[in-house]
């Protein structure tokens, strides 16, 4: 399996983020999945009209790794605005515990990136008995 760095995915997020359709928030974010296997999957939002049919970028990444066969995750990273801290939201952070509870989340801020485990940003994800 290729190994992919951190620096590698963000900057496949950043790229990401330039295809973005945030008219609205503009808000442009793009977000890179790493698979198990070693496949990177990129997306980005797309906002709509009726903003609850907008999609995140790290929901879409996910979406996409499941539609191509994938379902097991190694690291996500996320890159939004550069002036902004851009964690995953809390939608996105229980969708992501549905298929990785170990996986480890890459954000942009300012001046680099942060790293966090996912138990981490969201300690008592929602579980079904």
């Amino acid at each position: 399996m290729p190994s992919t760095s951190d620096e590698e995915l963000i900057a496949a997020a950043v790229a990401a983020r330039e295809h973005a359709y945030a008219p609205y928030s503009a808000f442009a974010v793009g977000a890179a999945l790493l698979c198990d296997d070693g496949t990177v999957l990129s997306a980005c939002n797309v906002e709509n009209a009726s903003y609850g049919l907008t999609i995140c970028a790290e929901r879409a990444a996910v979406f996409a790794a499941i539609a191509s066969g994938r379902r097991r995750f190694v690291a996500l990273a996320v890159a939004g605005p550069l002036e902004s801290v851009t964690p995953p939201c809390g939608a996105c952070r229980q969708v992501l515990t549905e298929f990785a509870p170990g996986l480890r989340v890459l954000y942009t801020q300012k001046d680099g990136f942060q790293s966090a485990a996912l138990a981490d940003l969201l300690p008592a994800a929602f579980e079904l008995p």
